[in-house]
C-alpha cells in the first residue's frame, strides 16, 4: 500500500494542513516503529504500523478545527470515523479500524453516551495489538507542537480530563510498551 497516495488524494501537496499532518502522523509512526523494535515478543507487523500511523488522522481535513487549519464541517472528535470511512473507500479495512479506534485511549459505548459525543453507539476501542501501539504512540504528540514529545506524565494529563476509563487503558499500554 502507497500511503502517500492516498495522502495526495485528498490534500494538495502545498496545503499547510498537509504539512500538519504529515509530521504528527511521521512521529507517531517512528515513536511506535520504534516500540516494535523493542518488543520483538509481540511480533508486531512493521510494515502495517508505518502504514496505519501515516494515516490514522487522514480525516482531520472533514472537520471544523482553524486551530490547526481544519476547515472542513464535522466536529474534531468525529475524524477518525471519517478517516475509517475514506480509508473504507479505498479499499482498506484494517486501516480503517486504527483510524476510528485511535482518538483518545479508544473510546467505549458507555464513555461515548456519558459524555455525549457525536459518534455512533458503539465501542471504538484499539483491540488488536497494531491499534494498540499506534493509539498509545498518538497520545504522545500534538499538532500544535508539532517538534515536541510529551512525557508520560504529560500524555496522562491530557487524557485524565477525558475519565478514567481511558486513562487506565494509557497506563495498561505504558506497562506493556515502555
Amino acid at each position: 500500500m502507497d500511503y502517500q497516495r492516498i495522502i495526495d488524494l485528498y490534500y494538495d501537496e502545498d496545503d499547510a494542513l498537509r504539512r500538519i499532518l504529515v509530521v504528527h502522523s511521521r512521529s507517531v509512526a517512528q515513536k511506535a516503529l520504534l516500540i516494535a523494535e523493542r518488543h520483538p515478543e509481540l511480533h508486531l507487523d512493521k510494515v502495517f504500523i508505518e502504514e496505519a500511523a501515516m494515516l490514522h488522522d487522514i480525516g482531520i481535513c472533514r472537520t471544523n478545527a482553524p486551530g490547526i487549519l481544519c476547515h472542513g464541517t464535522e466536529p474534531y472528535i468525529c475524524h477518525g470515523i471519517l478517516g475509517a470511512a475514506m480509508m473504507r473507500e479505498q479499499g482498506f479495512e484494517r486501516h480503517a479500524r486504527v483510524c476510528e479506534r485511535h482518538t483518545g485511549a479508544g473510546l467505549s459505548l458507555e464513555e461515548i453516551i456519558s459524555q455525549g459525543l457525536p459518534l455512533p453507539h458503539q465501542n471504538f476501542l484499539p483491540e488488536t495489538l497494531e491499534e494498540q501501539v499506534i493509539c498509545y504512540a498518538d497520545k504522545f504528540f500534538s499538532k500544535t507542537h508539532l517538534d515536541q514529545e510529551k512525557t508520560v506524565m504529560q500524555a496522562e494529563r491530557s487524557l485524565a480530563k477525558f475519565g478514567e476509563e481511558g486513562l487506565e487503558r494509557f497506563r495498561h499500554w505504558v506497562e506493556m510498551f515502555e
